[in-house]
């Protein structure tokens, strides 16, 4: 049975999850890819506010395939992770609660999320289509220029992803990231 959870995510919800726990997200999340993060990086260092609160917000790393007609969204398949690893950490630091990607994270993401109570979720690549089945909100809301890779508000409702790294460091990648930090 799923977990149902609420975003904007809080403390505590946060900290209840585990790797490996199947979880359905409903409420207000973003979408968010490389060149997003960047300028949110950016912006943060400079003082500059960000396009929405970054306290307990869920970034889903995504970059949409336009609308069909009569459709909220076209196909919202996950990007991978890896691409955000070098902004992820600074923008847990200042709050993000969750991201949402497939494949694996890093040792500095993975001790961020540790450090700072945040969680990361997976979805299976491949399943845009299906995934977009869950968004029933969808506007652009920063870094218009970016085209698909601006800053999106979605509201979704049971959005199913699985807790791929979770805020006391347990993952479900575990034996094959003991291998991949050793290299």
């Amino acid at each position: 049975m799923a977990k149902k959870l609420q975003a904007p995510l809080t403390d505590e919800a946060v900290r209840s999850l585990k790797a490996g726990d199947e979880v359905e997200i409903t409420g207000t999340i973003y979408a968010a890819r490389d060149m997003a993060h960047k300028r949110m990086c950016e912006a943060l260092q400079n003082g500059q506010k960000l396009p929405f609160e970054i306290k307990g917000a869920v970034v889903y790393f995504v970059g949409p395939t336009p609308a069909r007609p009569g459709k909220v969204i076209g196909a919202a398949g996950p990007t991978t992770s890896g691409r955000m690893d070098a902004f992820s950490p600074i923008l847990i630091a200042a709050g993000l609660k969750g991201m949402i990607g497939k494949g694996y994270r890093g040792r500095a993401v993975r001790d961020a999320c540790k450090k700072f109570g945040a969680v990361h979720f997976s979805v299976i690549g491949g399943a845009g289509a299906l995934l977009s089945k869950y968004i029933i909100s969808n506007k652009v809301i920063g870094y218009e220029d970016l085209t698909t890779e601006a800053i999106r508000e979605f509201v979704v409702k049971d959005l199913p992803v699985i807790v791929a790294y979770d805020a006391m460091g347990g993952s479900v990648y575990e034996n094959t990231e003991k291998i991949k930090d050793k290299k």
